[in-house]
């Protein structure tokens, strides 16, 4: 009996020669089953699984739809979306880990190529080599068929004798026939992957259409015919393949912001261990690691620095171009840049789990979402298919029964339309435009987190700023410190248990020892502890206040202790920089701007005057504000609430959509549609300028691919097109589209 490994004679009974043998033998069929890849999805909070892999091969709306369907139609999947700009498949699914190999299976069965996300760059550099070759093969043979074919147009068979045309015809074919095998790979692989698993793509009729031209080519050569189009054929796939590459490029073109951004997380960083500096890749940095990012390099993961001070350029986070002073005890974020001296940073996140990542799968989600323009773009593609062969038959039969014109120029007519009939247009008029919204948004601090945050912001007629944190800066400072010590300190440790901007100014100017205490929050009213036998409050002056007190524009918050009013703590709060202005230009847009505040109508007042807001309310509760919010889209308005991420989630849920301030830290948290950073409110006009922008760029890219159909498609059935325009056509209609969306980029649309 002979190994199964490595054929070498094995003892009796025996499959493997050896142990290396029978391991490499299981590693191998492992491989085959692509265990791989599941070994890279991360477990989500329900119990099941994602996975993000890069997917080479998808050309248009139909491969999309042909990859979702198949990963739908297994069992335990839950969610399978194809992103065409970033070239990417996310899948979900509720089952054991491994069941990621027979779903990433499924996939290639279909012709499909995945990889890992960090070879995806490399995979995409592949393909456009492999284009660039196939153009510069068929572009060679197509000049020289040219010369040839200028002797057979510029004269008939009489005049040339049949013996030359012949020849001329034969010389075209060993040029043509080998062209077209090796140029045409790239359409070929794919309709056949696609046929044997029994669905089709645009490449199925493009192959169609190539191999027809060239098979009845070779017929009529065989028979002295006239209608040859070896000529055709390789300029047909010249220009197909001029239109893939030029589309590849604008595409990786518009996901290079992602690539940018997870070129961060590769490389290696120099981590202590044992007293030793050693080399780790990044993307094995675990939570507990002391890393050593020394001045000029990036910050290789989330972490708080234990030593060392610097200045930091944190504008891939925030936007902010002004670098941040960093000390010991500060955290840090994975992709900021370190500027001036060497730092210790302690590893508080594992690299998968850091904030830019998070960042990244925030644009992925976005890139894709289920916005209106999108769900139209899917149907039109699934009708692409039956559509387009149908069409093509009853062009070749109505043009041969009922022209009474000759099967083979029928047949030339019928290659036309399945050529030029290409949703591509269409497929790519809504990612393109997405995606590079969301990269001009995000380098400027702005994050979306819905897929149709911008689709729905530009809807909008009514913006309702909460006032704390958002209109404000939201870092109030306690306005002096001469208080009863036993207050103070009861009041700090209630505190201590609140995320409210009141609250943690509050904790924050107390310098002493904290009680332990357990503390229950009100919503709209203040913190309620148990302590030593007393009830105590701190909040509101309507809640544990002194209401005959005399009412000023501070900022306050009361402490009551068994009923009996102890001590008035105030704060001074600032406005927003840019508030003003801003305000003043969402008003020039025609909308309607308001004010919601849970502070003293006095408070509200002052906020609200300064910031030249004249409609506002005072003293609202977070379920007032969330009813106040449906009551204004009862009465037709379509609301974009701007408050606090984390502590307004009723309000920002009922509003037509949301926006939230945030930390870095809070980003993955907040629960807003879309998160801005930075000190300023000018993320908030920016948001509306690049969501107006991208709707009108949407909807002329729609127009643009539904002109080109309803042109196109008559003109070609009418025999007005040959199969070599009609190529141009296809390509050029793709392109437009794509350099329609990239006039986002310009800041204007005209």
């Amino acid at each position: 009996m002979r190994c199964l490994h490595c054929g070498e004679t094995t003892e009796t009974d025996q499959e493997f020669c050896c142990p290396g043998c029978e391991a490499a033998h299981a590693a191998a069929a492992v491989a085959e089953a692509g265990t791989g890849l599941s070994l890279l999805a991360s477990e989500d909070d329900n119990g099941g699984y994602t996975l993000t892999l890069g997917v080479e091969g998808i050309h248009c709306a139909a491969c999309i739809r042909l990859i979702e369907n198949a990963l739908m139609a297994e069992e335990h999947v839950t969610h399978a979306r194809v992103n065409m700009s970033t070239s990417r498949v996310n899948m979900a699914w509720r089952s054991a880990r491994d069941y990621g190999d027979h779903l990433a299976n499924t996939v290639t069965k279909l012709g499909y190529r995945l990889h890992p996300l960090d070879k995806a760059a490399d995979a995409v550099d592949k393909e456009t080599r492999s284009l660039l070759r196939a153009i510069a093969v068929a572009g060679f043979a197509a000049g020289n068929m040219m010369l040839i074919s200028v002797g057979l147009w510029s004269t008939d068979a009489t005049t040339m004798g049949m013996a030359t045309r012949d020849l001329f015809h034969w010389l075209s074919a060993l040029i043509a026939l080998p062209t077209v095998l090796y140029a045409g790979q790239t359409f070929f692989r794919s309709a056949v992957a696609v046929l044997r698993q029994g669905h089709t793509n645009m490449d199925v009729p493009i192959s169609i259409a190539v191999t027809l031209a060239c098979g009845m080519s070779v017929f009529e050569a065989f028979r002295h015919g006239q209608h040859v189009y070896f000529d055709s054929a390789v300029m047909l796939l010249f220009f197909l393949l001029i239109g893939r590459y030029l589309d590849a490029r604008a595409k990786g073109k518009a996901r290079q912001t992602a690539s940018d951004l997870l070129s961060k997380l590769s490389g290696m960083a120099t981590v202590f261990e044992d007293g030793k500096a050693v080399q780790v890749p990044i993307k094995e940095l675990r939570e507990g690691m002391l890393v050593m990012v020394a001045a000029g390099e990036s910050i290789a993961a989330d972490g708080i620095v234990e030593k060392g001070r610097s200045e930091v350029d944190v504008s891939l986070i925030t936007g902010e171009t002004m670098p941040e002073a960093i000390a010991a005890g500060q955290t840090v974020f994975a992709g900021t840049l370190n500027l001036s001296a060497p730092l210790q940073v302690r590893v508080s996140k594992a690299t998968k789990d850091s904030l830019l990542s998070e960042i990244v799968r925030l644009m992925e989600v976005n890139e894709q979402g289920g916005a209106r323009y999108v769900r139209l773009a899917d149907k039109a593609a699934s009708l692409y298919t039956p559509v387009v062969h149908a069409m093509g038959a009853l062009t070749f039969f109505g043009w041969w029964l009922l022209m009474q014109a000759p099967w083979q120029v029928s047949l030339l007519h019928a290659v036309t339309v399945l050529i030029i009939t290409c949703p591509c247009a269409l497929g790519l008029a809504v990612p393109v435009v997405q995606v590079l919204a969301s990269s001009r948004l995000m380098k400027t601090g702005i994050l979306l987190k819905s897929g149709d945050a911008l689709e729905k912001l530009a809807d909008v007629n009514t913006v309702v700023f909460d006032k704390t944190g958002t209109m404000t800066i939201g870092h109030p400072e306690l306005a002096h410190h001469d208080f009863n010590k036993p207050d103070f300190r009861l009041a700090a440790s209630m505190a201590a248990h609140s995320r409210h901007p009141l609250s943690k100014a509050l904790s924050a100017a107390y310098e002493g020892e904290l009680i332990d205490m357990e503390v229950t929050e009100v919503p709209g009213c203040g913190l309620e502890a148990g302590f030593e036998g007393w009830t105590i409050r701190l909040g509101s002056r309507s809640w544990c206040g002194d209401a005959a007190a005399v009412a000023d524009n501070a900022l306050e918050l009361w402490l009551a202790i068994d009923g009996e009013v102890r001590t008035r703590f105030a704060f001074s709060d600032h406005l927003r920089p840019d508030a003003a202005e801003v305000v003043a230009a969402l008003k020039a847009r025609g909308l309607d701007v308001r004010l919601l505040s849970g502070d003293r109508l006095a408070v509200a007042a002052a906020i609200a005057d300064e910031a030249g807001i004249t409609a506002y309310r005072a003293e609202v509760s977070p379920v007032e504000k969330s009813d106040y919010l449906r009551a204004l889209e009862r009465s037709g308005a379509k609301v974009l609430m701007v408050g606090d991420g984390l502590n307004d989630a009723p309000a920002l849920a009922a509003a037509h959509v949301s926006m939230s301030p945030s930390t870095a830290m809070d980003i993955t948290q907040n629960t807003a549609d879309i998160v801005f950073q930075g000190g300023k409110l000018a993320p908030v006009l920016e948001a509306f300028e690049v969501a107006d922008h991208s709707m009108r760029l949407v909807r002329q890219n729609f127009g643009l691919a539904i002109l080109y159909n309803l042109v196109a498609i008559p003109v070609a059935v009418l025999g007005f097109v040959t199969p070599l325009v009609a190529a141009a056509a296809m390509s050029g209609s793709s392109l437009i589209v794509i350099l329609n969306a990239f006039r986002l980029n310009l800041g204007r649309d005209h």
